[in-house]
């Protein structure tokens, strides 16, 4: 088992790709602990998986967009677990709004979609550095979106939440090093999610005709990729898209 020992906190892990990459790292050997904001049955459910495979599970209650919750939320997953060598930012909020409708983004929604996206993993990140940093070090691996490599996504706010995550990834690189690596995974269209159906439908069909490999992105290939970041000792500050080959994410 490549992560025996570790301790892992995967954000949104109530959900479709959280979940994926919560078992994925209970397969490899790590302890997991997951958030929720209201689908504790859910979460309950990873748990459930994630102590079938042998290991401790821990569900949490979260809401990201209040800092007060994510102060609170460190105490008991140090004290349940004892440490804490990985971070998994995924919970994310989207919402379908049409680029050209630009009218329907309000500054509300604006302001829901980059306090959780953008905001929140900067406040976890901060959160749980020092914890990161301690027993030889750590990782955090954000899950971003091809959104925010090309100006294609659920909505403009949502593709701007994205691309700044992608560079609080390099940020956070050189302010956690040498402890701590940070690392970013960019999945396009993963179909099937909660995600994926707030996608307008015409980026939807363009996304699989672009996609080379004639599929868009696997919560597998997410999983798998997160455990990969988690076990090396020399790649930090790095981004990969997970989306079928699609060009635009090609860089």
């Amino acid at each position: 088992m490549k992560l025996e020992g570790k301790v892992a906190f995967v954000t949104g892990g109530s959900g479709d790709i959280g979940g994926a990459i919560a078992r994925e790292l209970a397969l490899e050997g790590a302890d997991v602990a997951v958030s929720y904001v209201g689908q504790k049955e859910a979460a309950d459910k990873t748990v459930a998986d994630i102590q079938s495979e042998g290991r401790r599970g821990l569900a949490v209650q979260l809401d990201q967009r209040d800092e007060a919750s994510i102060d609170a939320c460190v105490a008991p997953i140090v004290h349940h677990f004892g440490k804490l060598d990985i971070l998994v930012n995924n919970a994310a909020w989207n919402i379908g709004i049409p680029f050209p409708e630009i009218d329907k983004l309000t500054a509300d929604i604006w302001d829901s979609v980059l306090e959780t996206n953008l905001r929140g993993p900067f406040l976890l990140s901060r959160a749980f550095a020092d914890v990161l940093k301690s027993d030889g070090g750590g990782h955090i691996v954000n899950i971003s979106s091809v959104g925010g490599l090309s100006p294609g996504s659920s909505s403009i706010a949502y593709s701007s939440s994205k691309a700044g995550l992608n560079h609080l990834t390099r940020c956070l690189a050189v302010a956690l090093a040498p402890e701590v690596a940070v690392n970013c995974i960019c999945p396009g269209l993963v179909e099937g999610t909660r995600m994926a159906g707030n996608v307008p439908e015409p980026l939807v069909q363009g996304a699989r005709q672009q996609a080379v490999r004639g599929r868009v992105g696997d919560p597998g290939d997410i999983a798998r990729q997160t455990v990969a970041f988690c076990t090396s000792v020399s790649v930090s500050g790095q981004i990969v898209a997970i989306d079928g080959g699609m060009p635009l994410g090609m860089h």
